[in-house]
């Protein structure tokens, strides 16, 4: 009996030891391969795994999408029809973050073969909905097993903040998150609480802190199988309490992104992204911006508009007055504004368990700095995996995976028992993301990630639904697929390239193999690494290449090229001024051409000016470009709609229609409003322009158009359509000039955003293309972190520091444009030890034409170096010899 408890006793000693090695040891970067599932995917949004591996996505315009591991491709299973625009008081027109949110299945999906979706439906009643359907989990989805279940209502005059986001728990109870639905730009960065006679927009205390309103919070309801919801015990508010809603289970959310439960705990965790401010004002208004990562063991109040971070507290303040009032208090916050429906007294606010600023981090230093959106993930454990091919290693068990949409990187969260935050640590430091939207393990036990890509309300060419794998044996290649040119007209010749593709394993060698389709059908197979085709003939090519080890482990990824339509070529040029740099108050002169090689230019004036958008924009420290992006649809949007007038006044339309009033045929507007949100109606009227028809509006016969291109009659399409929506912003002129003027209140660090568009006419074969050009006119405080390459410098964890090591270390700043510089100003934290050096500023290379030279004692914070020659764009290298030199910023002086 003893010798049995003593063997019992080693082997459990035994046991416990291998699995806390086991568990201490970090697994190897190079045993994750990055595999990409689909590509180009259009603004995606939130994703559900199937146990067969098929990934259902939603995308933010409407489309419920299904990927097939087995085909390799993407289905649309439903579109619905949704408002993704807002409309202000004043009849301004913007894009807004609206649309179809998610898609979840139920936790008993593969019995009763239920799924869930939230969206903002089309129409002039303001709310989002979510709704249940019916899926077999291949075709369509079915219509009409349409039960819905729950309404939140918002306002649709300002943007933004949606939520979204699902999950369920152990106890099949469904957590909602919603957005504050607030504007928040015109508080200075700070906390909106706007209380104004109608400013309720711009109000956040209308939502967030109203325990009677469903914005602002996460939700957690029973669903009952007749389409109902019952309220779980346990939320914030027991049901019949008077002026709340029992759906709420957190209050004081702004926009509460990405839901997960841990199903060990129960315990719910989010990211939360946070406002636009990057300057603290303690005094008068509060706190900077945080976003933040939070945890909920129980039902709470998370104190947002009063609160961020670890309870930092805003001030009451008065937006007609200017007046700032008392902080408000974590303990013991109240809602006072006239826009609440609720309980005045709330309960008391919870500290948020991660928390960064656009400030390096001291406390949690691996989030970086810069612009910022929290963004939660999965909390892995093994146990939640039954027989899955690919398990991650125990070292991850219990550990949260978090990432950010701006900054793209992945970290990984250990919590202790009692579920206080113990540390972080990066997961695959060179796996840059694009826009990472949500993130979760599927059954095979991997890591897949939706990537939405860099760029607002657009189809980003790099979204993508990726996804990571542990590899314990032989790793999959890592592959990289490019081409030179990605559109173009016949012949076009293009190169194709595998550079970057590589293999973790010493000694494997890799075959390469590129299998192009043209719409879809076979056209060619290439055995090569990096071929050179030409295509002849107009179509879509898709060129998938495919990289296999000598053991057969394979891996692909895909690049697109549009033949039979050439790019438009666009410059922006600035004549008088600096084209890097701007300086408060002072105006530049600019150009704006156009050149296409099917539709002409704007110097031959067959491209008219009114067909050209192009916008300026002030944006805050590099950040808030959502509102930028914004405003830029719009503007292209007017100069889309100049060339649809135009096409309309070439066409015979206006003898059966007219803007306002019915004439032979419908008014354009009735046309506008009968169709506004139906997602089909712009492809099908666009045929029945070219193939003619009647009925719809009585006998009157709609003449056929078969010599109207198809892209000329979706332009048509397009504008009528908008008519919906009858006022977008203004082009600025293609010759003019623009001071650059920074709006009262924003921060003057910031950069002007100068943007020219054109996108042309297309054709039958090829749509549309749009060819745009940037500029990008920083403040003349260059900091050392936008340097483009360096050598014999290192950086500060938060890239705010750049430290020479030794000499002839230089700093490389690419395109600068010297035009009217005078002097550089060299800007250290502090004082560097006392001994000589030199600084040298070159062009083009770091031994080109010598601008200007210091020889001197760098014991001084700012060093200036006084430039002399003629020089215009280029690539500008600071030089640096002597004692070693930390540097924060170059400012360019002399440009005003």
């Amino acid at each position: 009996m003893h010798k049995r408890s003593l063997l019992s006793g080693l082997l459990i000693a035994s046991l416990f030891f291998n699995a806390s090695a086991q568990t201490a040891v970090k697994p190897d970067d190079s045993r994750f391969t990055k595999v990409v599932l689909a590509q180009r995917i259009e603004e995606p949004m939130q994703f559900q795994i199937l146990k067969d591996g098929k990934v259902l996505y939603a995308e933010r315009k409407g489309k419920l999408k299904l990927y097939n591991p087995v085909t390799n491709k993407v289905s649309v299973i439903h579109e619905f029809a949704v408002s993704t625009k807002y409309v202000s008081k004043t009849g301004e027109v913007s894009e807004a973050e609206d649309g179809l949110q998610g898609a979840i299945l139920d936790p008993d999906f593969y019995k009763n073969h239920w799924i869930y979706v939230y969206y903002a439906p089309a129409g002039n009643d303001p709310k989002n909905t979510l709704e249940r359907y019916t899926w077999d989990g291949n075709g369509p989805i079915n219509a009409a097993s349409r039960k819905h279940i729950m309404d939140v209502v918002v306002q649709r005059f300002e943007c933004c903040h949606v939520g979204g986001g699902m999950v369920f728990d152990k106890n099949k109870n469904l957590y909602l998150s919603t957005g504050d639905n607030t504007f928040s730009r015109a508080s200075d960065g700070f906390s909106p609480l706007d209380e104004r006679p109608g400013m309720s927009p711009e109000d956040s205390q209308k939502g967030s802190s109203n325990t009677n309103d469903l914005r602002g919070k996460i939700l957690r309801i029973h669903p009952e199988a007749d389409g109902t919801y019952t309220i779980p015990k346990g939320n914030l508010f027991k049901p019949g309490t008077p002026k709340t809603r029992p759906e709420i289970y957190t209050m004081g959310n702004r926009n509460p992104w990405r839901l997960t439960i841990d199903s060990k705990t129960g315990w719910l965790y989010w990211g939360e992204v946070g406002p636009d401010g990057s300057t603290d004002d303690f005094e008068h208004r509060g706190p900077q911006s945080y976003d933040e990562f939070n945890q909920a063991k129980k039902a709470g109040n998370y104190g947002w508009p009063y609160f961020v971070a670890d309870n930092l507290a805003y001030h009451h303040y008065n937006f007609a007055t200017k007046e700032s009032g008392p902080v408000f208090d974590a303990a013991h916050p109240v809602n006072t504004s006239p826009n609440n429906t609720g309980m005045t007294d709330l309960p008391p606010a919870t500290p948020a368990f991660i928390y960064y600023s656009k400030q390096p981090s001291a406390k949690f230093p691996l989030v970086e700095s810069g612009g910022d959106s929290a963004v939660g993930g999965p909390i892995f454990h093994a146990s939640d995996f039954t027989g899955a091919a690919r398990l991650f290693p125990s070292y991850y068990e219990g550990k949260w995976f978090i990432t950010d949409w701006v900054r793209g990187w992945i970290n990984v969260v250990s919590i202790d028992d009692q579920g206080n935050y113990a540390g972080m640590e990066r997961f695959l430091p060179n796996q840059k993301l694009h826009g990472p939207i949500d993130m979760k393990f599927g059954p095979s036990g991997d890591l897949y990630v939706l990537e939405y890509g860099n760029g607002y309300f657009k189809d980003n060419p790099e979204a993508e639904l990726i996804r990571i794998e542990y590899n314990g044996g032989n790793r999959k290649p890592q592959v990289q697929a490019s081409v030179d040119k990605t559109a173009g007209a016949v012949p076009l010749k293009v190169n194709l390239s595998s550079a970057g593709t590589k293999d973790a394993d010493e000694g494997d060698k890799l075959s390469y193999s590129w299998k192009i389709t043209r719409n879809g059908a076979p056209f060619k197979i290439i055995a090569q690494a990096d071929p050179s085709v030409t295509f002849t003939a107009p179509g879509v090519y898709k060129a998938l290449l495919t990289v296999t080890d000598l053991k057969g482990a394979k891996n692909s990824k895909s690049v697109v090229v549009n033949v039979g339509n050439e790019p438009p070529i666009v410059n922006f040029n600035i004549t008088s001024g600096n084209s890097s740099f701007f300086y408060p108050g002072k105006t530049i002169t600019y150009n704006v051409s156009v050149v296409d090689k099917e539709d002409g230019s704007l110097s031959n004036k067959r491209i008219l000016p009114s067909r050209v958008s192009i916008s300026a924009n002030y944006l805050s420290e590099g950040y808030n470009m959502t509102a930028i992006a914004s405003k830029q649809g719009s503007v292209d949007a007017g100069a889309q709609y100049a060339g649809a007038v135009a096409l309309i006044a070439k066409n015979d339309c206006k003898s059966c229609h007219s803007v306002t009033e019915k004439v032979l045929g419908p008014a354009f507007t009735q046309v506008a409003i009968k169709y506004k949100g139906d997602p089909g109606a712009p492809d099908r009227l666009a045929k029945k322009i070219i193939s003619g028809g009647s009925g719809n509006w009585g006998d009157a016969m709609m003449p056929a158009h078969p010599t109207l291109a198809d892209g000329d009659a979706k332009a048509i399409v397009t504008y009528i359509l908008s008519l919906a929506y009858p006022h977008t912003a203004k082009s600025l002129p293609v010759t003019g000039t623009y001071t650059t003027i920074v709006p009262q209140g924003s921060n003057p660090n910031g950069s002007f955003i100068l943007r020219a568009a054109y996108t042309d006419r297309g054709n039958k074969t090829i749509g549309a293309q749009t060819g745009e050009q940037t500029l990008v006119l920083h403040t003349p405080t260059l900091p050392v972190k936008l340097s483009s390459e360096a050598r014999d410098v290192t950086f500060s964890g938060d890239s705010t520091i750049a430290i020479v090591k030794a000499d002839g270390a230089w700093l490389k700043f690419n395109k600068i444009d010297l035009s009217g510089i005078k002097e550089l100003e060299f800007i250290g934290p502090g004082r560097n030890n006392a001994t000589n050096g030199t600084i040298e500023v070159h062009q083009g290379s770091p031994k080109g034409n010598i601008l200007g030279t210091f020889s001197g004692n760098f014991a001084s914070k700012n060093i200036k170096v006084v430039l002399s020659g003629t020089f215009g764009i280029n690539d500008l290298y600071v030089v640096f010899n002597g004692t070693p030199l930390r540097l924060n910023a170059i400012k360019f002086s002399g440009g005003e």
